[in-house]
């Protein structure tokens, strides 16, 4: 695949990237790499968001998501405001829009915005008067940014996207990042996407255009590329949507021999945080094959890359 010239245009919020052009998707992609070029030798603070304000919204717990969209405000010299929902206004019954609106008129200019319920960053998005919107993640719908970032890691690794097989594993049906991985690699052209998984946690496959659903997961990793393991997202399931987790591990669990079915110098990705032994084993998540730090690494860039897309007017 070769590297695109496309900017990512004029983006006023991010969303979904089912919103998004190839193009548009192309444009953040290049953007990121090339601030990951620029930092490759250290830190190199740039004042290109200097006098904007970036306000962290997380109504969901977030370690690498949080920390990364702060890292990449500061990068780009925004200051960086990390709301404490617990003791603000919004226990005390005072709406989303309205908190919205308060931020905005002490000066805010985008806001990152996790929340369990789908739909709440689009909601927000339609109130804002002048700042952008990210979504940080929403119930089961969207994760656009951690959807870029897979889609750099596995570009950095295998440039050549429109001849990849991938298969996702796991809690698919409440899976956020599979939606946005899933939205991304159709729109970089990837030749097949396997989704796996126990049936009751297989999507509506209207969810999915254009993919193949498998509950059979030595079937569905055979001759992939690359392997996305998922978190069974335990909070948004009943408990007996699987039988138990030494049943799941044995089923859907990747470990070393299950790798060994993928194709040769194939992948491996996972978001965080990890069920060890439940979903992939510490063999795999620590070995050669996989990329789940640089998915990490990555992150960051690309946050910077949304971040200066949609603020650098």
């Amino acid at each position: 695949m070769t590297r695109s010239t496309a900017t990512a245009g004029d983006l006023p919020h991010l969303i979904t990237l089912r919103d998004l052009a190839p193009a548009q998707i192309l444009g953040l992609l290049d953007r990121a790499a090339d601030l990951r070029q620029r930092f490759a030798a250290g830190p190199a603070p740039t004042a290109l968001l200097d006098g904007r304000t970036v306000v962290n919204l997380f109504f969901e717990p977030s370690t690498r998501t949080r920390t990364s969209f702060e890292l990449a405000a500061r990068r780009l010299g925004a200051t960086v405001v990390n709301f404490d929902i617990a003791s603000s206004s919004t226990s005390k019954g005072e709406t989303l829009e309205d908190t919205l609106a308060t931020l905005e008129a002490m000066g805010c200019d985008a806001f990152v915005v996790r929340h369990k319920e789908n739909g709440t960053p689009a909601r927000l998005a339609r109130h804002a008067r002048r700042a952008a919107i990210l979504n940080a993640g929403d119930g089961n719908h969207a994760h656009p940014t951690q959807g870029l970032l897979d889609a750099l890691t596995i570009r950095d690794a295998k440039p050549r996207v429109g001849d990849l097989r991938v298969v996702i594993c796991g809690d698919v049906r409440h899976s956020r990042v599979a939606r946005s991985d899933a939205e991304v690699l159709a729109a970089l052209g990837v030749r097949q996407i396997r989704l796996c998984g126990p049936a009751p946690l297989l999507p509506d496959p209207a969810d999915f255009p254009g993919c193949a659903l498998h509950d059979d997961f030595d079937e569905a990793i055979a001759g992939v590329d690359v392997v996305i393991m998922l978190r069974l997202q335990k909070e948004r399931m009943a408990s007996a949507m699987i039988a138990d987790e030494r049943d799941y591990y044995a089923r859907y669990g990747l470990d070393p021999a299950r790798l060994a079915r993928a194709a040769a110098g194939a992948i491996v990705l996972h978001p965080g945080p990890m069920n060890r032994g439940i979903e992939i084993a510490d063999e795999v998540a620590d070995g050669a094959q996989s990329r789940i730090l640089d998915q990490v690494a990555n992150g960051v860039f690309v946050r910077m890359a949304a971040l200066a897309t949609l603020l650098d007017r």
